[in-house]
């Protein structure tokens, strides 16, 4: 059986359903390049996929997740430590990544998305001909 230890735990619960949540929900995130991609990484254990949102508008990218209570309708909480409601987080893309082609999967509680550099940025060669005739090629 779950016993209550922290007796301050009521006033904080009572603060949360008058006063709102006293901190925003956290989404905590890894980012790298590997390549040609970027990829993203978010935390997001308990949450179902079905209320996971993503969105770019501007190279502004919107992850929105909800995680809901387990508990039913009615029941009297006695521990409530993990954050539940609405999680989100904007990241600010760069002109150069291909927000066309995002690709995100969930597995395991976290979110991972790939983000492709856009094809204009990466680095090409480019041919310069001489005057000579002949051709040469320089590294971008």
């Amino acid at each position: 059986m779950l016993m209550r230890t922290d007796p301050f735990r009521d006033f904080d619960r009572l603060a949360q359903q008058v006063f709102g949540p006293t901190r925003p929900a956290a989404m905590p995130m890894d980012a790298y390049r590997a390549g040609d991609d970027f990829i993203v990484h978010f935390d997001l254990p308990g949450i179902d996929p079905e209320t996971i949102d993503l969105d770019v508008e501007r190279n502004v990218l919107n992850v929105r997740a909800e995680r809901r209570s387990p508990a039913p309708e009615g029941a009297e909480p006695i521990v409530a430590e993990r954050p539940t409601g609405t999680f989100t987080r904007q990241l600010f893309l760069g002109d150069t990544l291909d927000t066309e082609r995002i690709d995100a999967s969930y597995e395991a509680g976290v979110l991972t998305l790939r983000i492709p550099v856009a094809e204009q940025a990466k680095p090409r060669r480019i041919q310069i001909s001489g005057g000579d005739g002949g051709r040469k090629q320089l590294s971008n």
